[in-house]
């Protein structure tokens, strides 16, 4: 463990975090964390044992901690409402492997018997309709903030911490490039609630006036997966590579028209939307928030977690 003093995060190396794993045993199957990886990952039982194991009891703790918290002050202000769902934010680039990260950790977090009920949120769902974002000039900026509702998803949140039951998050189809309409994700007061997205630690770009209410504002526990940025503009490329046979292909995609690229044609396109886009937004806005998170996870270029940072307590 490297602790600097100029730095607010210990360091670990992988060695040095799986060893707190302690005695928490490996509940998921070979099976099971192949239906979890996304594409092109490459999330071993090794890794799960040695990071996602400390990480799932880490977060453990925390919960227990925060829900102990809840329940005392609920009995200080005499307030007889359900419990308030424990939530965790996870943040990174287009492409780094957040979404897998977070499907592992509800796998992983539901299997502990204090909190059993894990639900877990893309911000995906809260994008402006694409009809909106041509509307207002706005598709090739898809994915940065301006892209988002995030009326809608402050409400949403402010409605999880409030511990409202039935609340529905809009679904969205990577096939279709699009919210589905009519399509929700219920939340039900979870014992955690996992929200996963680009810009859930960002804290910029309010309107003047305003309310100066941030997505992040809501999280018990803050994450940031980060990886070189070459190393992701290929994952990107490969992904897109990989797309071409399966979602692209598929009856109504709505990049169908990539489908017939060779592999050349493919590759040159693929970077050429990482480099004006994707690139853009990861400098601009996701990368300058990885310093607001409690723990992050460091990739390496094949996609193994090769270290972790925790913010000092």
């Amino acid at each position: 463990m490297t602790d600097l003093h100029q730095s607010p995060y210990r360091h670990f190396s992988i060695d040095e975090w799986a060893a707190l794993r302690r005695n928490t045993p490996q509940p998921l199957t070979e099976s099971e964390l192949t239906q979890l990886r996304g594409m092109n990952e490459r999330v071993s039982m090794t890794e799960v044992e040695q990071v996602y194991l400390p990480l799932s009891r880490l977060l453990s703790f925390h919960v227990d901690s925060v829900q102990q918290l809840n329940v005392g002050i609920r009995k200080f202000l005499e307030i007889e409402s359900g419990k308030v769902p424990y939530i965790i934010g996870i943040a990174g680039s287009v492409a780094v492997g957040k979404s897998t990260v977070a499907r592992v950790l509800r796998s992983l977090l539901a299997r502990w018997p204090e909190h059993p009920i894990v639900e877990l949120v893309s911000t995906d769902g809260f994008l402006l309709p694409t009809a909106t974002l041509e509307e207002r000039d706005l598709m090739h900026r898809k994915g940065f903030p301006e892209s988002f509702d995030r009326p809608a998803l402050i409400k949403f949140l402010s409605d999880v911490k409030s511990g409202k039951r039935n609340l529905k998050a809009p679904v969205y189809s990577h096939l279709q490039y699009d919210i589905v309409p009519g399509e929700f994700i219920t939340v039900d007061q979870p014992d955690i609630l996992i929200v996963e997205g680009l810009n859930v630690l960002q804290t910029k770009g309010t309107k003047s006036g305003e309310q100066n209410l941030f997505v992040s504002d809501f999280f018990d526990f803050t994450m940031y997966v980060d990886a070189n940025s070459d190393d992701i503009k290929q994952w990107y490329v490969d992904r897109f590579l990989s797309l071409r046979s399966t979602v692209f292909n598929q009856p109504g995609a709505y990049f169908s028209h990539y489908a017939s690229l060779d592999t050349d044609q493919a590759t040159e396109t693929a970077n050429n939307i990482w480099d004006s886009i994707n690139q853009v937004n990861l400098t601009q806005n996701i990368l300058p928030t990885k310093n607001r998170a409690k723990l992050i996870l460091h990739k390496a270029a094949d996609h193994s977690l090769h270290g972790v940072d925790m913010r000092k307590m």
